[in-house]
C-alpha cells in the first residue's frame, strides 16, 4: 500500500517561502518517482515538479523554474518542495503522488498528471496579506 502524506502548507505573505514535504516509505521512494502538482480554486490539477527514480534529475514547470526547488532526503524518506517568492496566485491544494509505473510521470517537457496512481491528501497553501 502507497502512502503519501504532505505537510507544511499554511498562510504565508507575499514573497513569502514554505516548504511541504511529502514522506512516503523507502520503497517507494526508492523505485518510483514523486511528482508535486497543485490544484488552485476552479482551476484544474497541474504538475509543479517531480525527482525522476531513474535519472535523479529534477524537472519543473515553467511557472515554478526559479521559485521552487524540489529535493529528496532518503534518509528522512520525504520528497520537499521549497517554495519562495510567493505570490497569491500560488494559492491552491498542493499534492504529492507518485506513478504505478517505474520511469512515468517525470519528464523535462512535462508532468502528466494522467501519469500519477497515488495521490496524497494535499495540503493547503494560502498566500494573502
Amino acid at each position: 500500500q502507497v502512502q503519501l502524506v504532505e505537510s507544511g502548507g499554511g498562510l504565508v505573505q507575499p514573497g513569502g517561502s514554505l516548504r511541504l514535504s511529502c514522506a512516503t516509505s523507502a520503497d517507494t521512494l526508492g523505485y518510483y518517482t514523486i511528482g508535486w502538482f497543485r490544484q488552485a480554486p476552479g482551476k484544474e490539477r497541474e504538475g509543479v515538479s517531480c525527482v525522476s527514480v531513474l535519472s535523479g534529475n529534477a524537472y519543473y514547470s515553467d511557472a515554478a523554474k526559479g521559485r521552487f526547488t524540489i529535493s529528496r532526503d532518503n534518509a528522512k524518506n520525504t520528497v520537499s518542495l521549497q517554495m519562495d517568492h510567493l505570490k497569491p496566485e500560488h494559492k491552491a491544494v498542493y499534492y504529492c503522488a507518485t506513478p504505478q509505473i517505474m520511469g512515468y510521470g517525470c519528464y523535462e517537457s512535462t508532468i502528466p498528471s494522467a501519469e500519477y496512481d497515488h495521490w496524497g491528501q494535499g495540503t493547503e497553501v494560502t498566500v494573502s496579506s
